[in-house]
């Protein structure tokens, strides 16, 4: 480019110094400033560079000079994002399942960019995490846009939903047969992305794992289930489904010690109605969904956690604990 040209950006240049080069325990004085844009090809004087600055002060850009050491600097005081934010979200997505491996390295890269190069280097200290179990499915991504489009133009889609075999492969459900759903929302719970969608042959909303969905192909047919969508809560759907398995939902009765009030909140919320009990417990009645899952969930709590009502429900939480007994037997 020649340097006529490249002399037009010396603003922008200047702009991007001073955004990764600097910060408040790292301001440059303006000899240092002028070497930076010389090493770009781009001649300055300091009274040049001075009217730039003020030009980009007065278009709003937060630069302030520091006189406070030596012959003093300018440094780029605020950005979009605090480096506190900037770690959040930068362990947000390393810890994340949905995300792989090599999307994790990339948007954390971006959100370095999003600092200045020291602090970066603290932002990639604060990321390192131990080794973990992450999704591998790089269609994901494409998949979630896909879905918001459809969302966004109330067109339903058509998919196959897979599953693992014992040769660790993804094979499809139903022999092959397509899913015809109707996209409403998309949800994260338990570590995972889910699709919440209308299914109009089994007349109710169902939710698939969008890292076990197929390639998405867009109807042009219009959404449906609008009615069934606004009936349902999404967070108490939820807190009532236990690992997103399916069941029975049912009003239960469960004690537990006060001890654990903090179990439950957690896992119903802090809008639950607690009823205190003699002998230092508390009942909850909860909506949930009666599954295997669900019992699993209670099971690992121990012997604290009871089933009080109804009867049934108890009295099949009890078999599945049979059952498991027996067969360690």
């Amino acid at each position: 480019m020649p340097k006529s040209e490249k002399q037009k950006l010396k603003l922008l240049y200047l702009l991007k110094i001073l955004t990764e080069q600097t910060d408040e325990q790292h301001p440059m004085p303006m000899p240092v400033l002028l070497e930076k844009l010389k090493a770009e090809d781009i001649s300055a004087e300091r009274k040049s560079v001075y009217n730039d600055i003020n030009c980009l002060i007065d278009f709003g850009v937060d630069i302030v000079f520091d006189s406070s050491r030596g012959n003093g600097g300018y440094y780029l005081a605020s950005r979009d994002f605090e480096l506190p934010e900037l770690k959040l979200l930068a362990d947000a997505v390393s810890a994340s399942r949905f995300i792989t491996k090599s999307k994790s390295a990339q948007l954390i890269r971006k959100i370095e960019k999003l600092a200045s190069k020291y602090e970066a280097v603290q932002l990639q200290r604060q990321v390192y995490t131990a080794e973990q179990i992450k999704n591998e499915n790089e269609s994901i991504y494409y998949h979630v846009d896909a879905i918001h489009t459809a969302i966004h133009e109330n067109r339903q889609i058509s998919f196959l939903y897979l599953e693992w075999n014992l040769q660790k492969e993804l094979v499809a459900r139903k022999g092959g047969e397509p899913y015809r759903i109707s996209p409403w929302s998309l949800m994260w719970n338990d570590e995972n992305y889910y699709l919440i969608g209308y299914d109009a042959g089994a007349g109710m909303l169902k939710h698939f794992r969008v890292d076990k969905i197929g390639p998405i192909e867009m109807l042009s047919e219009r959404r449906e289930g609008e009615e069934a969508f606004k009936k349902c809560d999404l967070s108490a759907y939820s807190a009532k489904t236990f690992g997103m398995y399916g069941g029975e939902e049912e009003i239960v009765t469960l004690s537990f010690p006060n001890t654990l009030v903090g179990v439950a909140l957690d896992r119903f919320g802090k809008d639950v109605s607690l009823q205190k009990l003699p002998d230092e417990r508390f009942a909850v009645h909860v909506k949930v969904m009666v599954s295997r899952q669900f019992y699993g969930w209670l099971a690992g709590i121990g012997k604290e956690a009871r089933v009080i009502s109804p009867k049934h429900v108890q009295e099949s939480y009890h078999a599945y604990l049979r059952e498991i007994l027996e067969n360690l037997q």
